[in-house]
């Protein structure tokens, strides 16, 4: 076969480009089969309101799914020390006090109690994905709602502030960044999560499915108030809507998806009874968001949990998402990038960015010690 100077050069030239592109994470070396996966959803209370109890709860939790073949340990939303379910009934002119303790309980990411699940981790072999609230050393009265994904090394692999609170919550936490819209590239598989209403988001979903997701972990409450019951209208069914997005994410993007949610228990019930005696039988009469799993077609499977505390198991078969991939692949052969153009900005936010020249810098003398003789 007779093959032309200029077929060998193209060949050269594209060849060479192949090898300059970037080792950037979702280039990874991912090999066939997939991995198949034990994940544990922990639909759990915390000790509400108490970061030290509620983190040693989550480790005796991470031991208990360990010893069961968990490979994949998830918690719900700003589990530690708790969702600050009160901004749905309360003024904030009466909340105060209940933000004053938030702020006090909240965790640095870079701090002991998040080091402590790290240790564990590390210790088992096990990986975490953990909803915590993030208080901020530049601010005392900034928090986030915030997550970490923990390697079974005991490295964070993910750290993500949630972009956008929700109705009410934005009396509470700061808006995060797109510096945690990232994909962790495990051993178990590439596993993403999204908190809460970023799971409405297309937008933050297709920022992760881009990344080739495979396991996707959406973070929830243990319920969510939009109406007082008798009033005009329907209340929020946080069930149902947890329903349908976690299953268009997990068919949309082929993955496989885990609802982990908050439960409310007693002692929570009885704190917030207390606190607010006029929205008593709202909180006896709360309906609880469930846990649960699907798989890539959005079919739900495994264990699924509402209305009692504990665990929920499921096996990820990762190589079920190769098959539905063949129908439609929206990070692949079904996405048209020469019509759609999307960029994510990973800047982390900070409040002030000094631009400095460090030639220009004014050296100020220092005194020097008087020697005092003895």
């Amino acid at each position: 076969m007779r093959v032309c100077s200029r077929q060998i050069v193209w060949s050269i030239r594209s060849h060479q480009a192949h090898q300059e592109l970037p080792a950037l994470s979702l280039y990874s070396n991912q090999e066939m089969p997939l991995p198949v996966t034990k994940v544990a959803a922990c639909h759990i209370a915390p000790v509400w309101l108490d970061s030290k109890a509620t983190i040693s709860k989550a480790i005796e939790w991470i031991h208990e799914a360990h010893a069961k073949g968990a490979q994949l340990v998830c918690f719900p939303e700003t589990f530690v020390p708790c969702y600050p379910c009160w901004t749905q009934l309360k003024a904030p002119v009466d909340n105060h006090h209940l933000f004053q303790k938030l702020c006090e309980e909240a965790l640095y990411v870079d701090g002991s109690e998040i080091m402590a699940i790290q240790q564990v981790c590390a210790d088992l072999g096990v990986v975490v994905c953990l909803g915590f609230n993030e208080k901020s050393r530049v601010s005392v009265g900034c928090l986030w709602n915030s997550y970490v994904v923990i390697s079974d090394e005991g490295s964070i692999m993910a750290h993500h502030r949630k972009i956008m609170p929700t109705f009410c919550e934005k009396l509470v936490w700061s808006h995060g960044d797109g510096n945690g819209l990232n994909v962790s590239d495990t051993k178990i598989g590439k596993i993403g999560a999204l908190i809460c209403g970023e799971n409405t988001n297309p937008l933050a979903k297709y920022a992760l499915i881009g990344q080739g997701e495979q396991i996707h972990i959406s973070m929830w409450p243990s319920f969510f108030i939009t109406r007082r019951p008798g009033s005009e209208g329907a209340n929020y069914d946080l069930d149902h809507a947890n329903r349908i997005r976690a299953g268009c994410q997990a068919f949309e993007a082929k993955t496989f998806t885990v609802v982990c949610a908050n439960f409310f228990d007693e002692a929570a019930k009885q704190f917030c009874k207390k606190d607010d005696p006029a929205n008593a039988e709202i909180y006896d009469n709360v309906a609880q968001c469930s846990t649960m799993f699907m798989d890539p077609t959005g079919a739900q499977i495994g264990d699924a949990l509402k209305d009692q505390e504990g665990i929920a198991y499921c096996t990820f078969d990762l190589n079920k998402c190769v098959e539905v991939k063949q129908f439609q692949d929206v990070a692949g052969y079904y996405q048209r990038y020469d019509i759609f153009k999307f960029s994510v900005d990973r800047t982390p936010a900070v409040p002030v960015r000094f631009l400095e020249d460090p030639s220009t810098k004014i050296e100020y003398p220092t005194p020097a010690k008087k020697e005092v003789s003895s």
